[in-house]
């Protein structure tokens, strides 16, 4: 994207509207700047503004869409009319669903294990444009928790599901290795390089 035009900022502020009273789960740090760090590293990777768009409102329908007015099907449709259908589209497909299958799994952390594999299926399946976003944001999420994590030490997983920082270190690796496979490109070897560095951060810690 070589230029920001009107609809990128006005993506900007909507995503700041729907996310504003939200932080980050380990730093407390408003989340619009997780959206902004998204969106930055589709750019720098040549990202469509669409796809920019999209890497802003990547979290939208998952996070936000239940308080929605009219709920995740009026906040989807608000997106497409405010932002086009190839917006829709990808912010969609970037939208982590549970399953029937899943919710059947009784250990919490096997059904998490689960849960991401299937979401790991579901954007390998999505195209180029669903997964150099879903890229940046594993990156940007990987960064920011090697941060934490030499701030904070052991406790920061006591904010995650397993409670295991083993466990966020496969869910990143295997999201890595599926990326790279599928041709994402540089971005890919970032996110691996950045594992191997959480990883030996935990070892040290």
């Amino acid at each position: 994207m070589k230029r920001k035009s009107e609809r990128f900022g006005q993506a900007l502020a909507f995503a700041h509207e729907l996310h504003r009273k939200q932080k980050r789960k380990t730093s407390g740090v408003p989340y619009v700047a997780h959206l902004l760090g998204v969106a930055a590293l589709v750019i720098e990777d040549e990202g469509s503004e669409d796809e920019a768009i999209a890497a802003l409102l990547h979290d939208r329908l998952e996070d936000q869409g239940r308080a929605y007015p009219g709920g995740v099907p009026a906040l989807a449709a608000e997106i497409e009319a405010r932002f086009g259908g190839a917006v829709r589209e990808m912010v969609e497909a970037l939208t982590e669903r549970r399953t029937e299958e899943e919710m059947r799994i009784a250990d919490k952390r096997e059904r998490w294990r689960a849960h991401k594999m299937a979401y790991f299926e579901q954007i390998g399946a999505a195209g180029p444009a669903v997964r150099r976003i879903s890229c940046a944001d594993s990156l940007h999420n990987v960064r920011t928790l090697i941060k934490d994590y030499r701030r904070m030490g052991e406790r920061i997983w006591t904010r995650f599901m397993t409670g295991r920082g083993d466990d966020q270190v496969w869910g990143y690796r295997q999201a890595g290795e599926a990326f790279r496979a599928a041709g994402t490109g540089p971005m890919a070897d970032e996110l691996l390089e950045a594992v191997e560095t959480l990883e030996r951060a935990i070892g040290e810690g």
